[in-house]
């Protein structure tokens, strides 16, 4: 059980981030979703709490490229926060810059959930020194498409491609979670990536269907249903078997084999991704941003 756990998960009025939040409150975790519209939010929350015996779920706004929304999101939480849930995301989107030109898909995946961890890092830290705290970086299996292009990280040089942008945010997710791992772990903080499967959720709303058919039609991958998609989150934000497992990248609820090439099921994890020196250099090239 969590009861007396903190949770905060990002997107969770939508697609997996629903049913994550779900489990997790079911659980009896106390549940935060921050979402960009409170009204969705609060109707999805109401309806969680509905559906299961555990406590309230708190609604807060969150725009992850806003770095005043990040900084006023982190400002408002008080106390320890046991769970991070980077779930939020954006797909396959048309190109598209936030107001300091970033690529939108680096600027909302891997930028925003990057700053906002930082900015709780005090709450997870005082939830480490007292039992563990844990943060989950939701990637994908996409980010074998494109390692972290570090000359070029908002394809100002190069022809922007929606799946060669997307791919990149996923495969800093990985990269997050293994820089972030080996400095926040003296601090009782965990921190994993995963790839939660191939879903049918809002996610794919860029992506024309057909699209979206031949993609899948390339590869052995099998659809899952939105609780299905949830369920390797839940594992890393809640599981006992999990303790002391840290900057580890996860498939289908077990630990990915590094591949050395694109694989057709998609479940392996690149070596680009688990890379500690990729790693170190994202880390300190994302600090100069969020500055």
């Amino acid at each position: 059980m969590l009861t007396g756990k903190r949770v905060v998960v990002t997107g969770g009025a939508s697609g997996i981030g629903v049913e994550t939040a779900r489990a997790l409150a079911a659980a009896g975790a106390e549940v935060t979703i921050a979402v960009r519209d409170t009204d969705v939010g609060c109707r999805v929350a109401d309806a969680i709490a509905a559906s299961t015996d555990g406590p309230p779920l708190r609604v807060a706004r969150l725009e992850l490229t806003d770095r005043a929304s990040i900084a006023a999101f982190a400002a408002a939480w008080r106390g320890p926060l046991h769970v991070m849930v980077n779930n939020a995301g954006v797909m396959a989107a048309p190109e598209t810059r936030t107001g300091e030109g970033w690529e939108l898909q680096f600027a909302t995946n891997h930028l925003g959930h990057f700053a906002l961890a930082h900015a709780l890092h005090a709450a997870l830290a005082e939830a480490g020194q007292s039992g563990g705290a844990r943060v989950v970086s939701v990637s994908s299996s996409a980010h074998q498409r494109s390692p972290v292009v570090f000359d070029d990280l908002h394809f100002a040089f190069r022809p922007y491609d929606p799946w060669l942008a997307y791919g990149q945010s996923k495969t800093a997710n990985v990269l997050f979670a293994v820089a972030a791992n080996a400095r926040w772990a003296e601090d009782g903080i965990s921190v994993n990536a995963l790839h939660p499967g191939s879903i049918a959720t809002a996610l794919q709303r860029h992506v024309d269907p057909a699209e979206l058919d031949r993609l899948r039609g390339a590869t052995t991958v099998t659809r899952k249903t939105i609780e299905q998609g949830a369920a390797t989150s839940v594992l890393l934000a809640a599981s006992p078997l999990l303790d002391g497992v840290c900057g580890r990248y996860f498939v289908d609820c077990n630990e990915a084999e590094v591949v050395t090439r694109r694989q057709s099921d998609m479940r392996g994890v690149a070596p680009y991704a688990v890379d500690p020196d990729n790693a170190e250099r994202l880390w300190a090239e994302s600090m100069r941003m969020i500055r």
